[in-house]
């Protein structure tokens, strides 16, 4: 999917105006794939790293390549887990002049057993992936209603397919929060309708987990229609598509599962 012709950028003028972008979490993985392919778009980015500005020059060396050299890029620190780090990220996104899109991708995911689970894990999960997600979009929203897309701005969230009626064993607290972002989506459509579109990805494997076994990969691609486990690049290719190419799209929550 990557590998399709980049679509035109979209511009407001003759001047070479081009989107700008907020991708959190930019610095691998899917995060860093999404941030390359808007990259590639010419959308100038705003790339967000959890604990260090440094982490991000690998990301934004591969982003300068994949525009040749266009697109201009800004880093933020903000670990969403710290109410200090989202406060600072927040006003930053309050200053902004104009902002396209807001992708949220920066998550928090891991187990907790039930018969292990505290109050601390649930609060740890609700915040970064739902709490944090619904402050930001609120922070954006003057920047994102001044949008240069022809659908006004998008906001592009990460749900999960095991929220979808496919839960997980031993992931409560992260399928709660998960389920919680998924809601937060259905009702900001309405919220910031119409000049903001707001849209989530509900995916299946598109990065498999470190120390994911060859069994267990094995395993899930043979009861996925599509035979295969997703890519980075998948679920980067349905932002780009979401962001500059569905402006009549919003308040949806898209399976990226392979069927």
């Amino acid at each position: 999917m990557s590998s399709s012709p980049a679509p035109s950028s979209p511009r407001a003028d003759a001047n070479d105006v081009r989107p700008v972008a907020m991708v959190t979490g930019a610095v691998r993985r899917v995060g860093r794939a999404i941030a390359i392919e808007l990259a590639r778009c010419g959308v100038d980015l705003h790339l967000t790293s959890r604990r260090d500005a440094r982490e991000l020059d690998d990301t934004a060396e591969a982003c300068r390549a994949a525009s040749g050299g266009r697109v201009r890029i800004e880093r933020h620190v903000a670990d969403f887990s710290s109410a200090g780090a989202l406060d600072a990220l927040r006003k930053s996104l309050s200053s902004l002049d104009r902002l396209d899109a807001l992708v949220h991708n920066a998550s928090s995911y891991g187990p907790t057993p039930l018969d292990a689970v505290k109050v601390e894990d649930v609060e740890h999960h609700v915040l970064v992936n739902a709490a944090a997600p619904l402050v930001l979009t609120t922070a954006a929203r003057p920047a994102l209603e001044r949008s240069i897309l022809a659908g006004g701005g998008s906001v592009v969230c990460f749900s999960d397919i095991h929220v979808l009626g496919r839960p997980r064993r031993n992931y409560v607290a992260y399928q709660m929060s998960k389920g919680a972002l998924t809601v937060m989506v259905e009702a900001l459509a309405r919220e910031l309708a119409p000049r903001v579109r707001i849209n989530a990805i509900a995916p299946g494997v598109v990065a498999w987990p470190d120390g994911t076994s060859v069994q267990e990969r094995a395993a899930y691609e043979a009861r996925t229609p599509l035979d295969r486990s997703g890519t980075p690049e998948d679920a980067a290719a349905m932002v780009r598509w979401l962001v500059l190419e569905a402006p009549f799209v919003t308040g949806e929550v898209i399976r990226l599962d392979g069927g």
